[in-house]
C-alpha cells in the first residue's frame, strides 16, 4: 500500500527540501520520494521552448558565470563528473538575480532533463538515527518495547531494569563492552560526558554491575 509513503513524499516535496533527516528504516521512503520527483519533472518539466528559455536564463548569469556554467555542464554531461554538477548547482544557488522559474530551468538544463519543478531530496542519517527499545531493537509500539513519554518515574525505572545487556556479562565480575549493550545507547543519548566515561570504564573493567549502570 503506497498511501503512507506518498503522503510522506508530498510533505517533503511541498517544502522543496534538499536533505531530510531520517532513520535508516526510512531511507526507502526517501528513494520513493526521489522517484516521484524525477517522474513528475520528466512529465511536466519539458515546457514548450524549454531549451531557448534555458539559454536565455544562462545569459542572465552574466558573462563569467555563464561561461563557468557551460564548462561545468559539459564536464558533467560528457564526462559524468559529479563534482562538476555540484559546483554548477552551487553557482546557481549563489546567483541572486534569477527568478524561481529560471533557476528551475537551469537546474534541469544542467542535468539534461526538463525544468526541475520538484527537488529530489537526499536522506540525512544522524548518529542517533533511531531510539533503542527495551530489547535493543528499534523502539516501536508494534514490538512492545517502548517507554512512553508520559510514564511516571517508577514505571520507567522498572522497565529499564528489565532491559537486556551485553551477553558477555554473565556474572557481575565479567567485563563487558558498552557498544554491545542497548542500555549504552540510551546513555549515549541522555547522559553527560562524565557519566559516559564512568559507564565505559566501569563496564569494561567490571567495576560496576549492570543494575548500577541502569
Amino acid at each position: 500500500f503506497l498511501g503512507y509513503p506518498l503522503l510522506q513524499s508530498a510533505d517533503i516535496l511541498i517544502y522543496r527540501a534538499g536533505q531530510v533527516p531520517v532513520g535508516a528504516d526510512q531511507v526507502a521512503h526517501i528513494e520513493i520520494t526521489r522517484e516521484v520527483a524525477r517522474r513528475f519533472n520528466h512529465l511536466y518539466g519539458r515546457e514548450p521552448g524549454f531549451e531557448d528559455k534555458a539559454k536565455d536564463a544562462v545569459r542572465k548569469l552574466g558573462a563569467k558565470r555563464a561561461r563557468m556554467y557551460h564548462e561545468l555542464r559539459t564536464r558533467f554531461q560528457q564526462e559524468g563528473d559529479d563534482d562538476a554538477l555540484e559546483q554548477a548547482k552551487a553557482l546557481l544557488d549563489e546567483t541572486q538575480n534569477l527568478s524561481l522559474g529560471d533557476r528551475e530551468r537551469l537546474y534541469g538544463y544542467l542535468e539534461g532533463s526538463g525544468k526541475m519543478i520538484l527537488v529530489e531530496p537526499e536522506a540525512l542519517l544522524t548518529p542517533a538515527a533511531r531510539m533503542p527499545g527495551l530489547d535493543g531493537q528499534k523502539m516501536s509500539k508494534s514490538y512492545g518495547n517502548t517507554i512512553n513519554l508520559r510514564e511516571d518515574a517508577e514505571s520507567v525505572t522498572r522497565k529499564v531494569r528489565t532491559m537486556q545487556t551485553d551477553p558477555a556479562r554473565m556474572r557481575r565480575t565479567d567485563p563487558g563492552e558498552p557498544e554491545r549493550c542497548p542500555v549504552w545507547q540510551l546513555h549515549a543519548i541522555y547522559s553527560g560526558e562524565e557519566t559516559l566515561a564512568w559507564v565505559q570504564q566501569g563496564c569494561r573493567s567490571a567495576g560496576i554491575g549492570c543494575l548500577e549502570c541502569k
